[in-house]
């Protein structure tokens, strides 16, 4: 049972002193790597480790081909502006490749989980000779497994997976007892800017978790083009996450003065603090009609927009 750790109780320095310690204990002398998304759960462990570990910690990005528009670029240039080196791992293909043909959501999720945790970080690791990962996994995360929810692609034991004899490596998770909220007050403590620790959440499966049905690298870049353009005109309306998500299903409309069978985006805009319930933000209607006119403009073949009006539960925040 893990025991949370609320907002209220977080003492950040605290925390931050006994991860470290806690950290350092673990891996001793050895060397320990660990993933960056730019979310700011991955953020976050990566200045935490940097701090408990120096150099000997060896911090990477997965270039999945299922990350938003310039999202790569922009972490890297985050933290190499703050001394931390971050390599990126080409492994678009490998990815296409486990997800091709699928389209049941689970087995996206296993799909990703397999890809990311045992080629392409296995092969990382013996590569590194480092035997542990710092991994951002939170305490919202576990709930939604164990619960049924969704499967999370990060975590194990309590799916009774040991990593270790999976993976071939040990992962260590900081933030297993805070939930979103105070990941980013740990997050701000350690020198996370504004814009990075009040960004948005943003799953580590990526993009796969926007698209119902087969991944594929054309129906993720037009979920792609979507979610920046949503993630432009709802910057500013104080939700604690917005997205689009591309249907499987097509819908009849109009191009060109033509009928055209093609395909639609969903948008959900949500109001939470936690992530374990959310209340869809009531946006004014004058902005889901921009929205949709820009999406449906802009965007290459998507004919219809709407709106996810249901909260959470019974929904969930993300489509898959």
């Amino acid at each position: 049972m893990i025991k949370e750790i609320t907002i209220q109780e977080l003492d950040t320095e605290s925390f931050i002193r006994a991860q470290i310690i806690e950290i350092r204990r673990i891996v001793g002398n050895g060397q320990a790597i660990n993933a960056l998304s730019g979310g700011v759960d991955s953020s976050t462990v990566t200045l935490l480790g940097h701090r408990a570990l120096g150099e000997r910690l060896k911090t990477v990005i997965i270039e999945n081909g299922l990350m938003r528009a310039g999202e790569v670029e922009q972490v890297v240039s985050f933290f190499q502006k703050r001394g931390i080196r971050v390599e990126v791992i080409d492994a678009k293909a490998e990815f296409y490749a486990a997800l091709k043909g699928i389209t049941d959501p689970e087995a996206k999720r296993e799909a990703i989980t397999q890809t990311f945790y045992r080629d392409v970080f296995g092969r990382l690791v013996r590569e590194s000779g480092a035997k542990h990962l710092l991994q951002g996994t939170i305490l919202t995360d576990v709930d939604e497994t164990v619960a049924g929810i969704k499967r999370q692609h990060n975590v194990f034991e309590q799916l009774g997976i040991d990593p270790q004899v999976e993976f071939g490596y040990r992962i260590l998770e900081p933030l297993i007892q805070l939930r979103k909220d105070g990941v980013r007050k740990v997050g701000k403590a350690l020198g996370l800017s504004n814009e990075m620790f009040q960004r948005i959440p943003f799953p580590g499966p990526a993009l796969a978790t926007r698209v119902i049905g087969e991944v594929t690298p054309e129906r993720i870049e037009t979920v792609r083009q979507a979610t920046q353009i949503v993630e432009e005109l709802l910057a500013n309306r104080g939700a604690f996450q917005y997205l689009a998500i591309l249907h499987e299903d097509r819908v009849t409309g109009m191009c060109n003065n033509r009928r055209e069978f093609s395909q639609q985006i969903e948008i959900r805009c949500w109001d939470s603090t936690d992530a374990r319930t959310a209340t869809p933000t009531r946006l004014p209607f004058e902005v889901l009609e921009q929205l949709a006119q820009k999406i449906t403009r802009t965007v290459p073949g998507v004919v219809s927009v709407t709106y996810n009006v249901t909260s959470k539960p019974p929904s969930t925040i993300e489509a898959v």
